[in-house]
């Protein structure tokens, strides 16, 4: 692997070029644009970084700018944009600024970008205070959809719906979301657990082996009990998956499939808490795909569950 060192003049930042090169050999929609860079801001150092930050301050100037502008206000120089743009998949800066205008474009014409950003404040009214978290969502669900690769979910989705064991584990919020996702497989009968205790994940993912899935949760992909099980389960056979913000995360790193997600965070709800709907629409997104390529198996499960527990629901009619 070979460092670059760029921008010695305006402080050194240090990337790792395979990053670079697969970033780039993505390509990058004009939609997404700001979630690929908030994404990988946390990969870079120094004056890249710097770049990243202030492009996400003010989107809409940025775009605006020329590049010695951009240069100027971020402190770094021409030649650093333009290894930032390679960096976020574009060929120059020209490509950068049109990404951006669109998507900022796009957001503002749908009218959901409002106060996104903006502090909650105390005297805030609740319509207000709807309309950004529902903004914040909105925008955290597009951003996902532009980072989500479609062909590692079907990919995923492959490898649970021939699976004789699904084991997913997340900590704290993450277990929640875990918790969600293996109520909806056992409802289409899919053998799947879900652990919250690091003790009781390691034992179970220890037990895993070739053509089982282990699924992993976590926003930042640093949550060290869930990549030491994640670890555990891929030691022995099993399909790893990584739910993550963070491509480049240890969690994404050791991973056979690594589904994105994005976040915005708002007043009282910081990137963690803001990314479980995202989450949530992803393992959603993967739970139907495995019920299509199960589908005769799935119906027939759903139906037998359904069965079991409507005597338990009270009658038309009945007090309640």
């Amino acid at each position: 692997m070979v460092d670059h060192e760029v921008d010695t003049s305006a402080g050194t930042a240090v990337v790792d070029a395979d990053a670079l090169d697969r970033r780039g050999a993505l390509g990058v929609a004009s939609e997404g644009v700001l979630a690929r860079v908030r994404a990988g801001a946390d990969e870079l150092t120094g004056a890249l970084r710097r770049v990243a930050e202030h492009v996400l301050s003010d989107p809409e100037a940025a775009a605006r700018a020329t590049i010695v502008e951009l240069a100027e206000r971020s402190g770094t120089s021409p030649a650093t944009i333009t290894r930032f743009c390679r960096a976020m998949g574009f060929e120059g800066y020209a490509d950068l600024r049109l990404g951006i205008a669109a998507e900022t474009g796009r957001a503002r014409s749908a009218g959901w970008t409002v106060d996104i950003g903006r502090e909650i404040q105390p005297g805030d009214p609740l319509e207000r205070v709807l309309g950004q978290i529902m903004a914040a969502d909105t925008k955290a669900m597009h951003d996902t959809a532009a980072l989500l690769d479609l062909a590692e979910v079907e990919r995923a989705a492959v490898a649970i719906a021939g699976a004789s064991r699904v084991n997913i584990f997340g900590a704290s919020g993450s277990a929640l979301v875990g918790e969600e996702m293996q109520f909806s497989l056992h409802r289409i009968g899919v053998a799947a657990w879900a652990w919250n205790d690091v003790h009781s994940g390691l034992a179970s993912a220890a037990l895993l082996r070739v053509g089982d899935v282990a699924l992993g949760i976590s926003h930042t992909g640093q949550t060290r009990e869930t990549i030491e099980v994640l670890a555990e389960a891929g030691s022995r056979g099993a399909t790893t998956v990584a739910l993550t913000g963070f491509p480049r995360s240890p969690l994404a790193e050791l991973a056979d499939i690594v589904l994105l997600t994005a976040s915005q965070a708002t007043t009282f709800r910081p990137d963690a808490l803001s990314a479980r709907h995202p989450q949530l629409v992803v393992l959603d997104l993967l739970y139907i795909a495995v019920a299509q390529r199960t589908h005769d198996r799935a119906h027939a499960a759903f139906r037998r569950t359904a069965q079991a527990v409507d005597g338990h629901k009270a009658a038309k009619g009945a007090p309640s």
